[in-house]
């Protein structure tokens, strides 16, 4: 049987690995797949720690945080679309163009 340190202890790499990558790329899409890592990684500790304690809290809360993470990979590559057809890049610096 896996215990619970080794869901914590994988939950932390991943979460790093999707910070790391928030961090250090520039193209918006590998951006929100990070982000998505992210909260992936908050998941998988959530689901841990319910099974740990034996109660479906951190189940539930799988749910909520799967359906805005649902949300906002639909609103983003919406708005990277968009922002695509108009300025033929998605690279995260040439975005500073939106400012007034």
């Amino acid at each position: 049987m896996v215990s619970l340190n080794f869901y914590l202890v994988l939950s932390a790499i991943l979460f790093a690995i999707g910070t790391i990558g928030v961090l250090t790329r520039r193209n918006a899409i590998v951006i929100f797949m990070c982000v998505e890592l992210m909260l992936n990684a908050v998941n998988l500790t959530f689901i841990a720690f319910s099974k740990y304690l034996g109660n479906l809290d951190g189940q539930i809360f799988v749910f909520f945080v799967m359906t805005v993470a649902a949300a906002e990979a639909a609103v983003g590559l919406a708005l990277m679309i968009a922002y695509f057809k108009n300025r033929e890049s998605i690279d995260v610096e040439d975005m500073n163009l939106m400012k007034w």
